[in-house]
């Protein structure tokens, strides 16, 4: 990565013949890195800028955490053989290697949020604010570097483990800490947030982590570890916080509901064009690649250089079971044609439900889930973006339990009701060990959990192989050389840039 870290300038001071003054660099009325965080204030500040992070490591995360799975693939642009195109779809082949821009971002990103939530700590333990204060500023900041490492242990394996400000450039190159040493850490900050941060006080929430953020994220690092009855106990305590199901499954992604009851943790977006909002771009980069895609969203906006990303799979499509309602809420058909460009001409939106295509018109499977008013041209949409909902949290209580040979069934079928599907009913550990695993895609489909579940469960190799066979005889864009899994590549490669920074010190992770 490039080095986060300050470098202080020492300016030359200009001793005159005619007198004693110098020049002064810094304006009285602006803030240094000695005089800023002092108040409460000024620390909310420098937390929230910890928090902006991520949204960057989301625009390139559903490459890695996503379309590394069987849920997405991409629209193939013959057309257009750019390096950017080509790094995004050699992700999602399997084909990306430690120059890639794409997997290169999420470490890059990571690594600016860790840089961040150092410095509120470091600075926050020298502080003269309240108590009660200092541990909600402390909590959140930890549980941001937790999520951040948990993140780039998973995707990367044993990672720099960067904990105090760096403020020299001796201090910005590290080694590669081992995996164990990175888990270590994160259950160390995970454990603090909990015991700082407090439940929600009402929903909506304010969108800050709170106790319910830090418990989940500490029993998902659990389960990963298979540490099933800390998770266990973990899970259990968080409808006590008040946290339930939506009635609907639509409800939980509708703006509306935003930081509600079934939101544990979200990555927040406000839509809008005035400064200070950030809209939520991704859902013109989960639609076909059009000049014109009112069709799917009311508006006219062109998605030719940003769409055609996250495409849901026909494997995926097939895998609702009959009358699930998360189907129709997940995924929606635009129906069309492509011209001589690989850009899309939408004719009509169709249900994706027992669909078939109309002569001469071929349909393509989109992200629905996140597609609601209002949009704004060019920027985006209201939606949030989850990283952990109680129905996530239902699921992985269900898989900690059966993991312990206790029945999930509670857990499980409560999902189920809701999609509008029976109880499940089998009683082997390993059938339902498959039926959790199986929920778990249908449920939380497009919220960047699949790679990570199947890489946990120990199936992603055989999976994704059996995948990438049929996926080759479903198109036409593939290279023989395309979803050829091993477990080397359970973990991406370490940036080239770092290994070339740190020649000896930073080594690449085999088979890259």
């Amino acid at each position: 990565m490039k080095r986060i870290y300050s470098l202080l300038a020492v300016a030359a001071l200009t001793l005159t013949a005619c007198n004693d003054s110098f020049i002064d660099l810094v304006p009285e009325d602006s803030y240094t890195s000695d005089s800023f965080y002092k108040t409460e204030a000024q620390f909310r500040q420098a937390v929230i800028a910890a928090y902006a992070p991520l949204r960057d490591v989301l625009v390139n995360d559903y490459f890695t955490s996503e379309m590394r799975s069987d849920n997405t693939i991409y629209q193939a642009y013959p057309s257009n053989r750019g390096t950017a195109y080509i790094h995004r779809e050699n992700i999602s082949d399997f084909k990306d290697n430690s120059s890639n821009a794409y997997t290169n971002a999420v470490w890059q990103h990571c690594y600016t949020g860790i840089s961040r939530t150092n410095i509120v700590i470091e600075r926050l333990s020298g502080s003269t604010l309240s108590e009660s204060v200092k541990n909600n500023i402390d909590g959140q900041a930890k549980f941001l570097r937790a999520w951040y490492y948990f993140k780039l242990v998973r995707l990367y394996g044993g990672v720099p483990l960067f904990l105090k400000e760096v403020t020299r450039a001796d201090d910005a190159f590290l080694p590669r800490s081992s995996a164990e040493q990175v888990y270590d850490q994160i259950v160390s900050d995970a454990k603090d947030a909990v015991a700082k941060l407090g439940a929600p006080a009402k929903f909506p929430q304010s969108g800050e982590a709170t106790k319910g953020s830090a418990t989940m994220l500490l029993a998902d690092v659990y389960a990963t570890q298979k540490k099933w009855a800390e998770a266990e106990t973990l899970l259990s305590t968080l409808a006590g916080m008040g946290y339930a199901l939506h009635a609907e499954y639509a409800d939980a992604f509708l703006p509306a509901n935003k930081n509600g009851k079934e939101s544990i943790f979200d990555i927040q977006f406000l839509e809008g064009t005035i400064t200070g909002t950030t809209p939520n771009p991704l859902t013109f980069h989960f639609l076909p690649r059009s000049t014109s895609t009112s069709l799917a969203t009311g508006i006219a906006i062109n998605n030719s250089s940003t769409g055609g990303w996250n495409t849901p799979t026909t494997d995926l499509i097939k895998a609702y079971e009959k009358n699930d309602k998360r189907l129709e809420t997940s995924i929606g058909i635009a129906e069309g044609t492509y011209n001589s460009s690989d850009l899309f001409t939408y004719s009509a939106i169709k249900s994706v439900v027992g669909y078939t295509p109309a002569e001469g018109k071929i349909g393509v499977p989109y992200i629905k889930k996140y597609v609601h008013a209002p949009l704004v041209a060019v920027t985006g949409s209201n939606d949030n973006f989850p990283i952990y909902r109680y129905a996530d949290a239902l699921l992985l209580l269900a898989e900690v339990q059966n993991e312990q040979g206790k029945s999930p069934l509670a857990s499980l079928n409560a999902v189920r009701t809701r999609a509008g599907l029976p109880d499940i009913t089998a009683t082997s550990q390993a059938a339902l060990r498959e039926a959790i695993l199986h929920e778990r895609r249908v449920e939380l489909a497009f919220e960047n959990h699949r790679w990570h579940d199947l890489v946990r469960s120990g199936s992603a190799v055989q999976v994704m192989n059996a995948f990438g066979e049929a996926l080759k005889k479903e198109v036409d864009y593939l290279t023989p050389d395309a979803y050829q899994v091993t477990t080397e590549r359970l973990l991406f490669p370490i940036p080239q840039t770092e290994v070339e920074l740190s020649p000896g010190v930073m080594n690449q992770n085999p088979g890259y």
